[in-house]
């Protein structure tokens, strides 16, 4: 990346730190700032120039550390001091939101952790992207040509539950639902839509888990199965969600065309034939005409503009309404007024009513002749309908009525005349008529409640009537209704099951909701239970207001062609008939216009290769190939012809996608990811495998074959994968699989980094053993063990000091000791020990090198070094920022958990309370998820969460409390939101107080090493009389300090020997400048001659008497030391103020300094900032994103 470089020069002299006078101007603060995209990246390393007066700053766009051009001394109050090369301490800035005194502790890092106030702000402008939406991503970014895209506003009722209504009526409840009811008689058709709809408001459930985890762009349920079980099993429910839509599209205009040619307009049949058994030839044809020529103007619609199919999409929906309403009222109405509908029977056999052309359902009729006989003449009998009667003969009176043969005789008979040979059953049984409706009073349903399926050529006929019946079959060629196919309960269930899918609608159109997360649910289930029912009653109704013979007949021929359910609709049945034409044809061109989008949303996330060229469309996005392919697709379905065979197809690949919603949230609820934490509560994972189970088997149930078809290729892809990766194997078989299963899972996750929705805390916890081996701080790895809800990777490692030869006795007594407190504490995990000369460097090594593969820590959990001013190891702390930095340097995060003695077992449940989150700067989301975490565990359940976020003078308070609201609302966390206003106030006494202790200490403790290290040099040389003289001079000025002020307690001040690291810094920081360069180079002289002895002495003698002591302790507190010292104590007023009584306070934890010279002030900050608060864990983002609104 680029660096700017700008200068600024200062108008006043006074403003100009060394140039004013020598009081501390502690208000006054100048600098500059330059802007990067929606960050604020300021520069405050680089020192005023004495020559120029001038400020000099490099900015790096991308974040990277600052070069200095030059360091220089600051003149204060007589003594030189070392310019931080890093950290400007002779200036403050003025005007920076960043460098304020109330986040100037952040403010190294706020380029990467920016405030929360600014994050707020992005947050509560993000709008919901549709599928794919990548493009409106980055034309958003270009804020010129960025428009004012409208906010999402369609409600519950309008975006979710209208259209799932729409959707989930279809073609099956006008056309085959009657006639289900008849085959399978009321008790198993409200088996079979009790079990269809048990199994869709299941699916509904684990689908509004789902889709209530996080905001879900629009994408339905490819979406959310795809980012929830991975792009492998999403682009498999993908692909059947979309040939199930797409097949369903081709049952809907066949449906279409169905009603059109049996209903509307019959003489509309391109293909007739002149025998019976050619009919069904004949019309399946005309329905591959038709329905290829109505697929075709459908595709054309929607080729030329969704707008209109959105627009026609009210109108259907209507139809559906109307046409479900008139069914009711028809119901009520046949109670006492049944419709006439008479049904023509021979014995118990059911006559086609086309056949009945002269409607004379009887064997022969009178008919009257008009001329006159002689008596001779008239010898004959005249036969009524079915009833035989008497000679009667009147010779004067004329016209006469005559025996006349009907058509029926026709048809069973060889010929018209009364003598003719018939057929034998035609011979020994009458005809009768029959009511097909009876009415709801009728107490017909006592006939309807059993089934009676049928084989195909099998006659329709009606159990209650008496008849004669013969071994022979009826004759395709007779008048007789007749079964088209053989029917059976599993076919039924095939057949029946499309009418109840369409739930998904709802979710489709998650982009456009105002409130998906709620609608959704609500919406979806709302609909589902309107619609069950609505069949659930339609099937008692139809049972006990139509008769049986009527319900069997699947296409009304009993009836003479009408629709079945439209002869009980009111007041007429081309209501039936108009509606559920239109609606079906609105169907179909929702099935057109949803599936190719899916099919584009598949293709443009590149899961499927050869599917890439369907990712492309028109320019306004219209998704033109995948269109074409959607076509050529459901004109298979078209060619098959047959409502009947087309709807177990679909059924099986909405049962596959159902399938897969109930294991995606079974799963997601059983491995209890972090990230999964729906605002739906009312699942659980038992109705998921409820859901599951049902949807493999009506897959079963509905066509057996297809579904082994289905569990045999997803066996060969099983078994394929597992002889991979088991083929060298040859030892224990389990284990063997198991290790080989451990490796592919490894190299799987070494593909690439984890997503964020996959993030979980693999902690890395670091413990310290005594000089017996046991652990100090056991509580640790409690408090790690109740963060397991995290379901991730834990390592508990320490560092043995010692050589690995030496010591490799020591290393595995405490790996035992690290094993037998996990054991204890019941972590499930590994164990790890380091062998090192230097703590700091064991702990370095292990954090560089722990885990295997894609399993590494990304989380450290370490103790806080207590008494850390008070130790007589120095290191203690040392090591403790040292790991600090590697953590950081190695982009993991950091919890630091302070009076963990004070912290609970896992036996003592905290009883009720806060867990308090300050939210100072935004890391990565780390606060956010840790809370969550522990609230699993029994220990910290019963506490709730209330989080707090610090405002500006220049920040909207409501605002920001409204935005962080609905950022929680987003991640499903429940918490209290309090925003805490921290107005800009003047440094107080007792921060500059505390302050000018804390540069005392440091700087005495500088002057003690000095000192220190004076007299090994002078002893080099053989020198011995330097020895007391320097003894005497540290214990003088170690006792001065003591007398000056009780509150430094030093116990111990020697050289540092493990400064080795620190030195390597020291020589990069202060490698130039005057001053610095001089102390650097005492620092590292290892030898000194006679002659340089004596000039050391002579020109440094001051620094080694109890008057130069004296002289330093009255310098001036550092400026950006004063700031900092200043948010510390504000923060912690604030924080004890609100969370004193908090179970637990979360915050978060400023980086270290960039020079190591202010370590030890570092520490002090960190001291001043948690005083008084009884249970703090300190966290530390690792710089990427832990937790995510997104599904």
């Amino acid at each position: 990346m680029a660096s700017v470089r700008f200068t600024v020069t200062p108008t006043k002299a006074e403003d100009l730190p060394g140039l004013s006078d020598t009081s501390p101007d502690i208000s006054s603060r100048s600098g500059a700032r330059v802007r990067f995209g929606s960050r604020e990246s300021v520069n405050r390393s680089d020192p005023l120039s004495e020559t120029s007066g001038g400020l000099t700053t490099t900015a790096t766009a991308g974040g990277g550390t600052d070069t200095p051009d030059h360091s220089n001394t600051e003149q204060g109050d007589g003594n030189s001091k070392i310019s931080s090369v890093y950290i400007n301490n002779s200036h403050g800035v003025d005007d920076d939101d960043f460098y304020d005194r109330n986040l100037a502790l952040f403010e190294e890092e706020m380029d990467t952790r920016p405030k929360v106030s600014s994050l707020l702000n992005r947050l509560a402008n993000y709008t919901n992207l549709t599928q794919g939406a990548k493009e409106h991503e980055e034309a958003e970014s270009i804020g010129e040509k960025k428009k004012a895209s409208k906010s999402p506003q369609m409600g519950t009722f309008m975006g979710v539950y209208l259209p799932c209504l729409q959707n989930i009526f279809g073609v099956i409840l006008f056309l085959r639902l009657t006639w289900v009811v008849g085959t399978a008689g009321v008790l198993q058709a409200l088996c079979i839509v009790f079990v269809c709809c048990c199994c869709t408001m299941l699916t509904a459930i684990s689908m509004s888990a789902i889709a209530t985890n996080g905001v879900v762009p629009a994408g339905g349920s490819y979406f959310m199965i795809s980012r929830s079980l991975g792009p492998e099993f999403g682009g498999a429910v993908g692909l059947c969600f979309y040939l199930g839509t797409t097949f369903a599209g081709a049952m809907y205009i066949l449906g279409a065309i169905e009603i059109l040619l049996m209903y509307i307009a019959p003489k509309a049949a391109i293909f007739e034939s002149k025998y019976p058994d050619g009919e069904g030839a004949a019309m399946l044809n005309n329905m591959r005409v038709y329905g290829s020529i109505c697929l075709l103007l459908m595709s054309l619609l929607v080729f030329v503009g969704v707008k209109y199919v959105n627009k026609l999409a009210s109108i259907f929906l209507a139809c559906v309404i109307v046409s479900i309403v008139s069914i009711y009222i028809g119901a009520l109405v046949s109670a006492f007024k049944p419709p006439n509908f008479s049904v023509c029977m021979l014995g118990n056999r059911t006559i086609n009513g086309h056949e009945i052309y002269d409607s004379q359902c009887a064997k022969t009729i009178l008919q009257q002749i008009k001329e006159p006989v002689e008596k001779d003449d008239v010898n004959f009998t005249i036969t009524n309908e079915n009833s035989t009667v008497g000679p009667t003969f009147d010779p004067t009176h004329a016209p006469v009525l005559v025996e006349k043969t009907t058509y029926l005789w026709k048809q069973f008979c060889h010929g018209p005349d009364l003598n003719s040979s018939c057929d034998e059953y035609f011979m020994s049984n009458n005809f009768s008529e029959i009511e097909g409706i009876p009415g709801l009073a009728s107490g017909i349903i006592s006939e309807n409640v059993w089934s009676s399926y049928l084989s195909k050529g099998d006659v329709v006929e009606k159990g209650s009537l008496n008849s004669s019946h013969f071994a022979h079959p009826a004759s395709t060629h007779q008048p007789y209704v007749f079964a088209d196919i053989t029917t059976s309960f599993t076919l039924l269930v095939g057949i029946f099951f499309p009418s109840v899918t369409g739930i998904m609608a709802g979710s489709n159109r998650s982009g456009d909701l105002k409130d998906a997360q709620r609608s959704i649910p609500i919406g979806t289930i709302l609909a589902i239970l309107t619609t069950s029912i609505v069949y659930l009653s339609s099937v008692v109704l139809f049972g006990a207001c139509i008769d049986g013979v009527v319900l069997r007949d699947k296409f009304g021929d009993s009836v003479k062609g009408n629709l079945v359910v439209g002869t009980l609709a009111w007041p007429t049945p081309w209501v039936i008939v108009i509606g559920s034409f239109f609606s079906t044809c609105g169907a179909g061109l929702q099935s057109l216009t949803g599936a190719p989008r899916l099919l584009q949303a598949i293709a443009k996330d590149n899961i499927i290769p050869f599917l890439r060229v369907f990712g492309h469309g028109k320019a306004n996005g219209e998704p033109t190939w995948a269109l074409l392919l959607t076509a050529l697709i459901a004109e298979l379905g078209i060619l098959i012809a047959s409502l009947d065979l087309v709807a177990p197809i679909l059924t099986m690949f909405f049962l596959m996608c159902y399938l897969f919603v109930n294991l995606a949230c079974a799963l997601q609820t059983l491995l209890r990811t972090p990230n999964w934490r729906p605002r739906f509560s009312y699942y659980h994972w038992t109705l998921s495998f409820l859901g599951m189970i049902i949807c493999l088997a009506l897959m079963f149930i509905s066509s057996w074959y297809y579904a082994i078809v289905a569990m045999v290729i997803a066996g060969m892809i099983y078994k394929y994968i597992e002889y991979h990766g088991a083929e060298k194997e040859w030892g224990d078989g389990i284990r063997g699989l198991s290790l080989s299963a451990a490796r592919y899972a490894l190299l799987r996750l070494e593909e690439g980094p984890p997503h964020t929705k996959n993030w979980r805390p693999q902690l890395l916890v670091l413990l310290k053993l005594d000089e017996d081996a046991h652990v100090k701080s056991p509580r640790l790895l409690t408090f790690a063990s109740q963060l397991k809800a995290g379901k991730g990777l834990t390592i508990v490692g320490t560092v043995v000091s010692g050589n690995f030869l030496q010591s490799y006795g020591e290393a595995l007594a405490a790996e035992q000791t690290l094993k037998h407190l996990m054991d204890k504490e019941r972590v499930k995990g590994f164990c790890q020990c380091i062998v090192a000369q230097k703590p700091r460097e064991g702990i370095s090594h292990m954090i560089q090198s722990s885990g295997l593969g894609g399993m590494k820590p990304n989380t450290v959990v370490m103790g806080w070094p207590h008494a850390w001013r008070q130790s007589e190891d120095p290191q203690a702390w040392k090591t403790f920022i040292n790991t600090v930095r590697v953590t950081t340097a190695a982009h993991l995060a950091l919890l630091v958990p302070k009076n963990i003695s004070l912290f609970p077992s896992n036996s003592e449940p905290c009883a009720e309370g806060y867990i308090d989150v300050w939210w100072i700067v935004h890391d990565g989301g780390m606060l956010m998820l840790l809370p969550f975490l522990l609230r699993q565990h029994k220990v910290w359940r019963k506490c709730g969460m209330r989080i707090f976020t610090v405002a500006q003078m220049e920040d909207n308070s409501i605002q920001m409390k409204k935005d962080l609201a609905t950022f929680l609302y987003h991640l499903r966390i429940e918490a209290e939101v309090e925003v805490v206003e921290m107005h800009d106030s003047d440094i107080s006494a007792y921060t500059y107080e505390r302050t000018l202790m804390m540069e005392q200490r440091s700087q005495m403790l500088r002057q003690m090493r000095l000192s220190k290290s004076d007299r090994e040099r002078e002893g080099n040389p053989g020198s011995s009389s330097s020895r007391p003289e320097a003894g005497g001079a540290t214990r003088s000025q170690a006792q001065l300090v003591k007398d000056r002020n009780s509150m430094l307690r030093l116990t111990s001040i020697g050289s540092d020997d493990d400064d080795d690291t620190d030195a390597g810094e020291r020589d990069r920081v202060v490698s130039s400048g005057g001053g610095g360069s001089s102390e650097h180079h005492r620092r590292v002289q290892m030898t000194w001659t006679k002659e340089k002895t004596s000039q050391y002495r002579a020109t440094h003698s001051g620094c080694s008497t109890p008057e130069g002591f004296r002289d330093m302790l009255s310098i001036r507190p550092d400026h950006s030391n004063v700031r900092r010292m200043h948010t510390a104590v504000k923060l912690n007023e604030v924080i004890v103020n609100k969370s004193h009584d908090a179970r637990l306070v979360l915050l978060n934890m400023p980086g270290p300094p960039r020079n190591p010279d202010g370590d030890e002030n570092y520490m002090e900050f960190l001291e001043v900032l948690t005083e008084g608060l009884e249970r703090v864990l300190l966290v530390r983002g690792g710089g990427s994103e832990v937790i995510t609104i997104y599904s």
